[in-house]
């Protein structure tokens, strides 16, 4: 990193969502110790929730900046986040982000940035860097399986994806076409992913890590004609989260590896039937466990009614059941924990290996039924499969839980996992001494070139 002295200026603008923002976050830390400074730029709502993560070692090298949306009527600026946002609103923050462009060039010419790293959602955000003469990478938030099958999909219409384990089933296939018939966006989401990845540099970034993802990361560059890069799982150290004290204070009292945590992340709540399944089949278990439940605002009801009658009373202290918030990190590096029920949100599957946690897979939307195909072809998961119709059922629940936490058969499952951590913990952040460099000469370059 020679080739530049002084400390490269990076303008950061990821997707709307916390479970975007707080990678991006781990990431500007991570550069910002390696001669870099970082412009967060994301809603005021979202800056406000992680503004408290960022210490006074970086404060000086680390700078939120505040991206204001248009004020649309059904969009007030509590609802410039997906936090908490009601689903029917999704297509109308899409749009109000996209509208938001010419304030994000302003940011640009005000802020003088060398680079620009976005998501790929924001096609529009590369043509602002472009115009001012700046590079733009794209950061994908996601796995390289599911990308490269997104990607196979796109260009290959027709053909079959070369990777067997990877699949949609057919209720799936029928919520995803359902989801794009619905939509109301002005731009489809495959053409902005497909001009966000033109626009791109040479070459891409993926938070996973190769021991993980390797043959999609090959298998994806051959895709795209671009270099695939990795800036590892990038997960908040959980000794930085202060709350949750009277839940670990549960977990010490828990046997080693005997604990199973639930939760389905914080944009996707359970319906009423799904909640009674996953009750039973936590119930007939027989694992103690920490079960997470959130409710939209729409929704008003009490705890104790959302779940089956004599439900508490049955489990009594082998389980624990919130509302509303845990926290996630510091319960899975609890070792009590011997397994994770996850929709298999990609920032969850990172936090599960790092911690060492096999997971009970139980996607829910987007991208998580292809994430769980993925970690079960690894070995660090087993998917609870669905009837024929996509809907979850009790004793399939609790046998899945037992095999992973508790049964002989399991064993490979809890081993696999157990190695894919220390893998990660063993190489620490190697992986971002080459994201560093390759952004170093693309700087360089377009400063030569410009």
């Amino acid at each position: 990193m020679d080739n530049m002295q002084r400390p490269i200026k990076v303008l950061m603008l990821p997707w709307l969502a916390h479970g975007h923002v707080s990678p991006y976050l781990e990431l500007a830390k991570r550069l910002s110790t390696r001669n870099f400074h970082i412009y967060l730029c994301s809603t005021p709502v979202n800056l406000s929730s992680i503004e408290p993560k960022i210490s006074e070692k970086y404060s000086s090298s680390i700078e939120l900046v505040e991206l204001h949306l248009p004020s649309l009527p059904d969009l007030p600026p509590h609802y410039h986040t997906t936090k908490g946002l009601p689903p029917h609103l999704m297509n109308t923050l899409k749009a109000a982000f996209d509208m938001a462009s010419p304030g994000f060039g302003d940011i640009v010419t005000s802020l003088g940035p060398d680079l620009l790293i976005h998501e790929f959602l924001q096609p529009w955000a590369a043509e602002v860097a472009k115009s001012h003469g700046l590079p733009s990478v794209v950061l994908f938030n996601v796995g390289a399986g599911t990308i490269s099958f997104m990607f196979h999909m796109i260009k290959n219409t027709g053909n079959k994806f070369p990777f067997e384990a990877i699949r949609l089933h057919d209720y799936e296939l029928a919520k995803i076409r359902k989801a794009a018939d619905d939509s109301t966006a002005r731009v489809n989401e495959k053409d902005r992913v497909l001009q966000s990845v033109e626009r791109s540099s040479n070459f891409i970034l993926l938070k996973t890590f190769r021991e993980m993802d390797g043959k999609y990361m090959d298998y994806l560059s051959s895709l795209l004609g671009k270099k695939v890069l990795t800036v590892g799982p990038l997960v908040e150290d959980p000794s930085n989260t202060e709350d949750g004290d009277s839940i670990i204070e549960w977990l010490d009292k828990r046997e080693k590896s005997s604990t199973i945590f639930v939760s389905f992340g914080t944009e996707y709540f359970l319906t009423e039937k799904e909640r009674e399944e996953i009750a039973h089949g936590l119930e007939l278990s027989n694992v103690n466990f920490i079960w997470v439940i959130r409710f939209s605002v729409e929704e008003s009801v009490e705890l104790k009614e959302a779940l089956p009658k004599g439900f508490l009373e049955r489990v009594r202290d082998r389980g624990l059941v919130i509302d509303g918030w845990a926290p996630q990190g510091k319960i899975l590096e609890h070792p009590s924990l011997g397994g994770f029920v996850s929709h298999c949100g990609w920032g969850s599957i990172m936090e599960s290996m790092k911690s060492g946690v096999p997971i009970i897979a139980m996607p829910m939307q987007h991208d998580q039924p292809l994430n769980a195909r993925m970690v079960e072809e690894v070995g660090v998961a087993m998917e609870v499969k669905r009837n024929k119709s996509g809907e979850l059922e009790r004793l399939e629940i609790a046998k899945v839980i037992k095999h992973v936490v508790v049964e002989k058969d399991g064993d490979s499952v809890r081993k696999k996992t157990k190695e894919m951590s220390d893998s990660i913990r063993n190489k620490g952040d190697e992986e971002l001494d080459e994201v560093a460099e390759a952004l170093v000469q693309l700087c360089v370059r377009y400063l030569k070139e410009n």
